[in-house]
């Protein structure tokens, strides 16, 4: 059986009479796998213990370990009674662990915060080195995952730090919400701390060991690299802004991040990590809850505009295309100044017509009214004084003359100037490029098309793979695919537009007239 589908079975299996809590079984699964460990916040009663007593069924001869943190636990409830046999026949200090945490797979910490600094320091150990310093020994723990839970967060300045930072995963639990489900629940007479994995999918330490050296293998596509270093950006550039509590994430926990998404890419049966694996940093880079929106936003941001944009490298496309476009357009487009007389604008309105006042009243008609005169429609416009108030009305057209009226006057036309001023004008004259310089062009234009589309064939080839896999994930919700397509056709979108760009400055350079 194939490892997705082996996982996808098993996760069935352990999701079996659980309601609404589908989601943090497979998140705790995926934690055990990158062996890492994952925090619950959330109230009492919301199946935090149960979640834990299921996992242990995903492992061949799998146990678990659980207990309730208070402020009076002692080392001996949870790491093992101290052997008095070993005390008094050898002098030596040692716990009976066998039946306690470090004797585990699963383990479940209940109200973790209220531990003492000697059992936090021990556990620290376990979660960063796999070990437990039994007396003299230190003895390697078999430990797949600890799962912690509270419905506080640790509190500042304790010391809860470095323990806090220990748990990749954090994850909001909360009770059923769905009335459906509700019923089922509170009706159902089914035993959901049963073991519902059946024996030939449970997993041995042998396996991880070998899904271990294959997780090391997956690879990081280039637009999950671009994904993940544009994330490390946004965080920091929110951070600057100082509108909320900081979300500061150091190097250790974006090294074991990444472990999570090559995991993830593995028990999906993939051989590398995708822009939807990507959106499992939403449960890993939060701090305090109001947090979590913000990174959900940045995240999907990020996903959505720059994903298969940044991998396709259509940023250094763009660039080079917009350098070659200026270099052939001041090679061929020559700026030429010449002066040219304009109508004298009179307070932003009207224009002064020249001699027009020995006929009538006035001599200003406004600009408007001459933008809309035709060379063969006479229209009836207003004639204004010094004052600028309407003085006489008269019927005019343009003349063919440049800056010029005729006016309609005793059955003839009588040609009138407008007042003009100088002004500079710009024009430019075309030039073909010499015939070395075109045939550089050319090769250019060649490596250009060539270079697009070699693009379009990694989209070509890598999107049907891609889209068809993306509702499948075993870890991410399939909604979250629709950022990703959308991605991906805007960077297809935005291939086409840079080979249409590309096809029309080549047929401007080869139309050029000399």
């Amino acid at each position: 059986m194939e490892v997705r589908d082996r996982v996808e079975a098993l996760l069935k299996g352990l999701c079996s009479g659980i309601y609404e809590k589908e989601e943090v079984v497979r998140l705790a699964f995926l934690t055990a796998i990158a062996g890492e460990s994952i925090f619950l916040l959330g109230p009492p009663g919301v199946a935090k213990s149960l979640i834990a007593r299921k996992l242990k069924y995903a492992f061949k001869d799998g146990k678990s370990f659980e207990y309730l943190m208070n402020r009076f636990s002692t080392p001996d409830e949870i790491f093992g009674p101290v052997s008095i046999k070993k005390l008094k026949d050898e002098d030596k200090y040692e716990r009976l662990i066998k039946q306690y945490l470090p004797g585990a797979n699963v383990v479940f910490l209940d109200e973790i915060w209220k531990a003492g600094p000697s059992i936090q320091n021990a556990l620290l150990t376990i979660l960063n080195e796999k070990i437990y310093r039994n007396g003299e020994k230190e003895e390697q723990v078999d430990i797949k995952v600890i799962i912690s839970a509270s419905n506080e967060l640790p509190v500042t300045g304790e010391g809860l730090e470095a323990l806090w930072d220990r748990f990749l995963i954090r994850y909001l639990i909360t009770e059923i919400k769905e009335r459906g489900n509700f019923i089922k629940m509170i009706t159902s007479t089914d035993d959901v701390y049963a073991d519902s994995v059946i024996d030939g999918l449970k997993i041995s330490n042998i396996e991880l060991e070998q899904w271990d050296k294959e997780i090391d293998n997956i690879i990081l596509s280039d637009e999950v690299v671009n994904t993940l270093q544009l994330i490390k950006i946004k965080l920091e550039e929110y951070n600057s802004t100082g509108k909320g509590i900081q979300i500061e994430i150091y190097d250790r926990r974006w090294k074991k991040i990444v472990r999570l998404l090559r995991t993830a890419a593995f028990l999906n049966g993939r051989r590398e990590v995708d822009l939807m694996d990507c959106f499992l940093l939403v449960h890993c880079l939060w701090s305090v809850p109001e947090q979590i929106e913000v990174i959900q936003q940045i995240v999907a941001e990020v996903v959505r505009k720059h994903g298969y944009t940044l991998a396709i490298s259509l940023t250094a496309l763009k660039k080079e295309i917009r350098e070659f476009e200026l270099e052939v357009k001041k090679e061929t487009k020559i700026p030429h100044t010449t002066l040219i007389n304009e109508p004298l604008l009179v307070d932003k309105v009207y224009y002064e017509v020249h001699n027009i006042n020995q006929i009538y009243e006035g001599k200003y008609i406004r600009h408007n009214d001459y933008d809309k005169l035709r060379y063969d429609d006479i229209v009836t416009i207003g004639l204004y004084d010094n004052q600028q108030k309407l003085a006489f009305k008269i019927k005019a057209k343009r003349s063919p003359k440049d800056n010029a009226i005729e006016v309609y006057h005793q059955s003839e036309y009588l040609s009138f100037n407008l007042k003009v001023e100088e002004k500079e004008q710009k024009e430019y004259i075309y030039k073909r490029p010499h015939p070395l310089v075109y045939d550089n062009w050319n090769a250019r234009i060649d490596h250009l098309e060539q270079y697009v589309n070699q693009l379009n064939k990694k989209l070509d080839n890598e999107a049907p793979n891609a889209l068809n896999r993306l509702r499948s994930n075993l870890f991410v919700h399939e909604d979250l695919a629709e950022i990703v397509e959308a991605n991906m056709k805007e960077a297809v979108e935005a291939l086409r537009t840079e080979a249409l760009k590309i096809e029309k400055l080549k047929y401007y350079y080869d139309n050029i007239e000399d």
